[in-house]
């Protein structure tokens, strides 16, 4: 009988981390938790949507600027807008994704607006699916 000796090397090494943008602490160590690998790329490709140009300091045109969009009159062109918008973010602000799909969606009881992203994450080989609702807020 063999016996594995786990070592840094041996063990799976995460490419891509991330905190959570809560500061969660982990439960194990109290320091902070981490977001590893295509949860990572997930949260970030959902930040970079919900953000508007101009709201983080020292970058102002990092954001997708859907928020305004929300407000129209949902008519396919205005959804052919945002999935250009999120397309556009995407491939400018977040080079660990190769995008695939993106298909936006409305119902019109709810007042929402259904986004489904799929992308490869770099060095990964199998593609990901990501769902966003956006809400209208006042």
């Amino acid at each position: 009988m063999a016996l594995r000796v786990l070592t840094p090397a041996s063990k799976k090494a995460s490419i891509y981390s991330d905190f959570h943008k809560d500061l969660t602490l982990s439960p194990v160590s109290n320091d902070l938790a981490l977001i590893k690998d295509e949860d990572a790329v997930k949260e970030s490709i959902k930040n970079l949507i919900l953000t508007d140009p101009g709201e983080r300091p020292m970058q102002p045109r990092l954001g997708g600027g859907i928020r305004n969009l929300l407000f129209e009159n949902m008519t396919p062109g205005v959804l052919k807008l945002i999935e250009d918008r999120i397309q556009t973010t995407i491939k400018t602000y977040e080079p660990r994704a190769r995008l695939i799909d993106v298909t936006v969606t409305t119902t019109f009881d709810d007042n929402q607006v259904g986004v489904r992203i799929v992308f490869y994450v770099v060095n990964n080989q199998q593609p990901i699916e990501l769902d966003v609702i956006l809400e209208r807020i006042r």
